[in-house]
């Protein structure tokens, strides 16, 4: 297990996305209003596709921007009625510092 630093605590905006290249992968880190901080692939699972940073939270919940599909940030699976589910990030957070554990 890899632990890679992708942010600093302060720098994340509450409730919205900040999209950070992971060795080639995108992914979206977001700061819920609870203090914790969620990461996910920066890809929503719709069939025509599209990305999340652009996403809205609210709780514990990712509105895709697009589709406006609600996606679980602790488990990435999208809500019913729709279907389908993203790929999630282990977050640790140790101090200011914010990593991602690979």
């Amino acid at each position: 297990m890899q632990k890679i630093h992708v942010a600093d605590y302060d720098a994340l905006p509450e409730r919205a996305g900040q999209v950070v290249d992971l060795g080639g992968e995108e992914i979206v880190l977001f700061r819920l209003s609870n203090g914790e901080v969620k990461a996910v692939e920066n890809r929503s699972p719709h069939p025509k596709g599209g990305t999340l940073g652009e996403g809205l939270v609210s709780g514990e919940y990712l509105y895709c921007p697009v589709y406006d599909w609600k996606i679980s940030l602790n488990d990435g699976k999208v809500q019913a009625p729709d279907q389908g589910q993203v790929k999630i990030y282990q977050v640790d957070r140790d101090g200011e510092q914010v990593f991602v554990v690979k």
